[in-house]
């Protein structure tokens, strides 16, 4: 009997639990249970358009779609090595050996602003160690998540904070500028930045539009190698920006991607922003690890903000830690402790160092050896620009025909603006991507 009422009550709760299980719709009169629908078309996000794929990394999603032999991809900004293999720096795996052998490690969360030695080394490497800023304790830094993230933790605190909700971002630049800054609630606006009949830099265009910005108004740098043309202003150049946007109370915001790996100095990549902070005016700095330690997935950045006192400063911290709780809690711990134990061990940071230059002088002959290819093609065109551009990317002046062009005869992975990834090139490559650019401008208009 026992055993019976044993099954009956098992019974009753597989009962239930079909009837839970089983899909249950409204009725006429709206009453019953709402299932998940089994249809897209049924769905309550039926009505969500396909968006489309980001120019840059659908790219890459292009290319990898292409069964080619000879296809190139020069789309994404990620270092390669000469055989066209992703690099982990020699000094970067030294460092995670000695992470994971350091028994005393835990995984506990950091604090919202991060991993203190990371934000103190990090301000140190991009100001420099003589720096007044540093030593007034004039500024405060937290760690980010990457570049884009320390952008978008500086823009939202601008959006809560400062009293001009206007910033001026170069034309062109990264795409994600103006998509960081407006989601943020800035009003985002354009100063001429590129020539592209020098295919060099527009100086006077430059200072007219900054000229007639409103006072107050935040200004995007970038602090090197400017994305994507590749073209940097002179110090002369800089010294004029500098005291254009003081003298109208300009608010600059730099963005630091590639500190070390535009000319193979970090601390001649780092000049335009210390000229900056050395004159004791208020600046934002936002610093990226991806490219210059090859810790893309890492997701590792500083946002660093300059003040005018320490008392200031430190209120300045208080409110960051506001707009980081919500977004998103506090940073992960393993890319910045990498980039901590490099930064502080002086054998590591000078092993850095080499493999750094080593890094930035590839880019800079491959360069060298597509200007010589292409003239020893007699390519239609003066290419003199490839050499002088600076940093990963070369902003060809191909235009969009081009491009197309180039990706359908050849092969080659581009964004349509004609922006190259010289990173992405080598030795071997490099006559394929002389071939198809002599093709394309002496067939395509």
């Amino acid at each position: 009997m026992k055993s019976s009422s044993s099954s009956s009550r098992g019974d009753r709760r597989l009962s239930i639990l079909s009837g839970h299980l089983a899909p249950r719709t409204i009725d006429k009169e709206g009453s019953g249970i709402f299932c998940s629908p089994t249809s897209a078309a049924d769905s309550v996000f039926a009505n969500v358009l396909r968006a489309p794929e980001d120019p840059i990394l659908g790219v890459t999603i292009a290319y990898n779609k292409d069964p080619s032999p000879v296809k190139l991809n020069l789309g994404v900004g990620a270092y390669r090595t000469e055989e066209g293999k992703p690099l982990v720096l020699n000094v970067v795996r030294q460092a995670e050996k000695l992470l994971v052998n350091d028994r005393s490690r835990v995984k506990e969360y950091l604090p919202i602003v991060g991993l203190a030695d990371f934000n103190k080394l990090s301000a140190k490497l991009i100001l420099g160690a003589d720096s007044l800023a540093i030593l007034g304790n004039l500024v405060t830094t937290v760690q980010c998540l990457s570049g884009t993230g320390s952008l978008r933790v500086g823009a939202e605190f601008l959006a809560r904070h400062y009293y001009q909700r206007t910033i001026y971002i170069p034309n062109p630049t990264w795409g994600n500028h103006g998509k960081i800054f407006t989601l943020a609630g800035l009003t985002v606006k354009a100063y001429r930045y590129y020539d592209p009949v020098t295919r060099g830099l527009n100086i006077q265009g430059l200072l007219e539009d900054l000229g007639s910005a409103p006072s107050g108004a935040i200004v995007l740098l970038h602090a090197c190698a400017h994305n994507p043309t590749g073209v940097d202003p002179t110090l002369e150049q800089w010294e004029q920006i500098r005291r254009l946007i003081r003298s109208k109370s300009l608010l600059p915001f730099f963005d630091s991607a590639y500190q070390g790996f535009a000319s193979g100095s970090l601390d001649e990549d780092a000049r335009s922003v210390r000229m900056f902070v050395a004159d004791g005016g208020e600046c934002f700095i936002a610093q990226s690890y991806a490219k210059n330690m090859g810790l893309y997935g890492e997701r590792v950045g500083a946002l660093s903000i300059v003040c005018r006192t320490a008392d200031v400063a430190s209120r300045v911290e208080s409110q960051l830690k506001l707009v980081i709780r919500p977004m998103y809690s506090n940073p992960p711990i393993h890319g910045a402790s990498i980039v901590s134990t490099i930064l502080k061990d002086r054998n590591l940071y000078q092993e850095w160092t080499l493999e750094l230059k080593a890094m930035a002088d590839r880019i800079i002959t491959m360069r060298k050896q597509l200007f010589d290819a292409l003239r020893a093609r007699e390519t239609p065109g003066d290419w003199s620009h490839i050499i002088k551009q600076i940093g990963m990317f070369t902003f060809t002046g191909l235009n969009t025909k081009q491009v197309t062009f180039m990706t359908r005869e050849y092969h080659i992975y581009m964004t349509s603006d004609g922006r190259i990834s010289m990173a992405g090139l080598s030795s071997r490559t490099v006559p394929h991507l002389a071939d198809a650019i002599h093709a394309a401008v002496t067939t395509i208009v």
